[in-house]
């Protein structure tokens, strides 16, 4: 069990205390590996990995979205089977898939759980569960995680933090996509691609359930000014922003983002953790699926 100690609200001695007194109940086995930073998450899923491999175990990972994005991306391609103890704000992949955010209940889900193939989504090598993305959004994710340090993590800081993001300048995009032999040239403030139907339900694509078909889905606009960014926000709040005339989104097997004048490098963003990527841009769904333990009996999570 990999569990990053500074995701979700910091009570990681809290969820520690909760994993040993359920699983000693149980008579499960476990090894917890905490760690404290992003740069030891890949070291310690490798660790995870092997340990599991040896002892015909599981790999748990427990954190936010970009700690389960870290662990699935070194477990995916092996055949041993993926569990999640989700602690981040939104939880949209646990969610997804009937896991519940609590932490006692979604380790009742898991001594009981059944594999389940989840398609997932691939960024040039990286993998991504929920989205990937260029332009704004990357924006939009670093301003929300300063104000979540100021602030504290809430769906309301949340969305203060993008009004104040939104209310800035910003430069538009200049690409190429290349998908189904074809070539069109966008300019746009941002290029999202979804894999995760409860996200997109909530903000209102009509292709959201593309990723249960095996498909990624585009979702991005001409370009608009200030106001106009506003009123998408607002039509992605009540649901409603595959309406929005400016709006373009459709589902699709693979594609080939190329930015314009010549650029090399590209700020990106997967499933909410930001970095930067060489030009051009490919967008697939992984060839392997991800063996997700689900519960095995469907729990009413919140959605």
């Amino acid at each position: 069990m990999v569990m990053n100690t500074g995701s979700g609200k910091g009570n990681a001695d809290q969820i520690s205390e909760t994993i040993e007194a359920l699983l000693s109940a149980a008579g499960r086995r476990y090894e917890l590996i905490p760690i404290s930073s992003g740069a030891e998450l890949e070291p310690a899923a490798k660790k995870a990995l092997q340990k599991a491999r040896e002892q015909h175990g599981i790999v748990v990972a427990i954190g936010g979205d970009g700690t389960l994005n870290a662990v699935a991306g070194v477990v995916l391609g092996s055949g041993v089977p993926f569990g999640i103890l989700p602690q981040g704000t939104f939880n949209y992949f646990g969610r997804c898939h009937g896991i519940p955010q609590d932490t006692e209940a979604a380790l009742r889900c898991l001594l009981d759980a059944k594999v389940r193939p989840v398609s997932v989504g691939m960024l040039n090598d990286h993998l991504f569960l929920i989205n990937a993305s260029l332009g704004l959004y990357p924006r939009l994710l670093q301003d929300r995680e300063l104000f979540k340090r100021r602030y504290g993590r809430s769906r309301l800081v949340a969305l203060w933090s993008a009004l104040a993001t939104l209310a800035r300048a910003h430069r538009q995009l200049n690409v190429q996509l290349e998908y189904e032999g074809n070539i069109h040239t966008l300019r746009t403030p941002t290029i999202v691609v979804g894999n995760n139907r409860l996200q997109m339900e909530h903000i209102g694509i009509d292709d959201a359930q593309a990723p249960e078909h095996d498909q990624l889905v585009l979702m991005t606009s001409r370009p608009v000014g200030t106001l106009s960014l506003y009123w998408l926000l607002l039509r992605g709040l009540v649901s409603r922003l595959g309406e929005a005339d400016n709006v373009i989104s459709f589902a699709f097997d693979s594609m080939v983002v190329r930015p314009g004048r010549g650029r090399r490098r590209v700020k990106v963003a997967l499933d909410g953790e930001v970095s930067w990527m060489t030009a051009p841009l490919t967008f697939r769904v992984a060839k392997d699926k991800l063996p997700l333990l689900v519960p095995r009996v469907p729990v009413e999570v919140d959605s």
